[in-house]
């Protein structure tokens, strides 16, 4: 899930800032950018996130802001070289073209190049490395906070979804028995035009219903169906402390599974049209546990 959090603290030579910006994957991997000066510390700094956050792209930039850079009051820097040279340009300029008066200072420094602002003297901010980790922690958990707002949102959306499945559900279990009774009757009808008699093999025919609604029993997947939905629910609604993103996730599977086999035992229409929207259903609960820690 997406994240962003900031912390700073006013320093002698300008403002320590921490900035943490998250989102989704499936391991945790972790990128920082730092000042110069803090490299004897970069190592600490994946440590003191994991406590917070157990996957995704972390982005963590520690700046320095408003610091000496620039500000110090320094006057630019003459480029004699280039002055001279200028000069010398000018007084050939006047010879070859027998011109009178000489170049003077007003003259030269119209040419800016002679000036170059001098390199600003940074100063590596002393930090200790408590005042930093308090910091990333407090930014981290500004992160923290945001990825649990998107949690509830998410949690509402895949809460709409399983009762859409469910009511999917009930739709296949009130058709599934009445269909096999019209199989049933569309079989002795079908037979009895073959054979051309009204006296049938009923001893066989029930045999043959009965393989037939073996085939096609799809109670078996709609009891499993329920189970997971129910799973589901009870791992979304189980306290926070541990993460549930592949345990969410292993279960959209076997749903797909089932919902695959009752597709494919549909032989009714609704029953058909009821499983393809499960399976549409359950995309959209897998595209969305993807985000889910």
């Amino acid at each position: 899930m997406t994240g962003y959090g900031e912390a700073e603290r006013p320093l002698e030579d300008g403002v320590l800032r921490v900035e943490i910006k998250t989102v989704n994957h499936r391991f945790f991997n972790a990128s920082v950018r730092t000042p110069p000066g803090f490299d004897r510390i970069e190592h600490e700094f994946q440590a003191w996130l994991r406590p917070h956050i157990s996957r995704g792209h972390v982005h963590l930039v520690i700046t320095v802001e408003g610091g000496p850079a620039g500000k110090d009051g320094s006057l630019p820097e003459l480029d004699m070289a280039r002055a001279r040279q200028y000069a010398n340009l000018l007084r050939r300029l006047r010879d070859e073209l027998d011109l009178t008066g000489g170049p003077d200072v007003a003259s030269v420094a119209r040419f800016g190049e002679i000036f170059r602002t001098p390199e600003p003297v940074r100063t590596i901010p002393t930090v200790e490395p408590e005042a930093l980790r308090s910091l990333v922690e407090e930014a981290a958990r500004g992160a923290v906070a945001l990825r649990e707002a998107e949690g509830r949102r998410l949690q509402e959306d895949m809460e709409e979804r399983l009762r859409v499945l469910e009511e999917c559900l009930d739709i296949i279990a009130e058709r599934a028995p009445a269909r096999l009774v019209r199989e049933r009757n569309r079989l002795t009808a079908a037979v009895r035009d073959l054979v051309g008699q009204e006296d049938i093999d009923e001893e066989r025919m029930t045999r043959e219903i009965a393989y037939l609604a073996e085939r096609w029993d799809i109670n078996e997947e709609i009891v499993r169906f329920r189970s997971h939905v129910r799973l589901f629910h009870e791992t979304l609604a189980a306290p926070g402390e541990e993460p549930v993103g592949k345990r969410l996730a292993f279960i959209v599977q076997e749903m797909h599974r089932e919902a695959n086999t009752i597709g494919a035992k549909a032989n009714d229409p609704e029953i058909a049209h009821a499983s393809v929207a499960m399976k549409e259903e359950v995309e959209r609960l897998r595209e969305q546990v993807e985000n889910v820690e």
